[in-house]
């Protein structure tokens, strides 16, 4: 699940957000789970509420790797979809936010996760998919 602005990726400043796009990102996170016989469905919306109809309808799902962008900052109604979402999730960003502005460095979504991975670029995503290997029972 990925928020606003993240349908633009690869064009957007990729001197803070690199130049893979969330297409390729996707399919690295595809292989990763790949063995697992898990099956990706990718979203990304620049809207909260799409944000959250999308969550609320997936709670059969085994997990999520989850993008809010800056709704972690002021996504209180996204915060309240991710505190009912019933299975492991893990938050990531792709810049490291401590090294930006200080109206970055706090997550209201980010106390919610099963854990939080910042500034590894698109690589957080596969590790973010590792994670949840290992989060999720077989």
């Amino acid at each position: 699940m990925n928020g606003p602005n993240l349908g633009i990726l690869g064009k957007r400043q990729p001197e803070i957000y690199g130049t893979d796009t969330l297409q390729d990102i996707e399919r690295w996170v595809g292989e990763e789970v790949a063995e697992r016989g898990w099956k990706v469905d990718s979203y990304q919306f620049d809207g909260e509420a799409e944000i959250i109809r999308t969550i609320q309808g997936n709670y059969d799902t085994v997990g999520a790797i989850i993008n809010p962008a800056a709704l972690m900052m002021a996504g209180w109604g996204l915060r309240d979809a991710l505190a009912n979402y019933p299975r492991p999730w893990i938050e990531v960003h792709l810049s490291n936010v401590w090294a930006r502005e200080q109206f970055r460095h706090e997550s209201v979504t980010g106390p919610l996760a099963a854990g939080v991975i910042f500034g590894l670029g698109a690589l957080g995503y596969r590790l973010a998919a590792r994670a949840l290997l290992e989060k999720v029972p077989d």
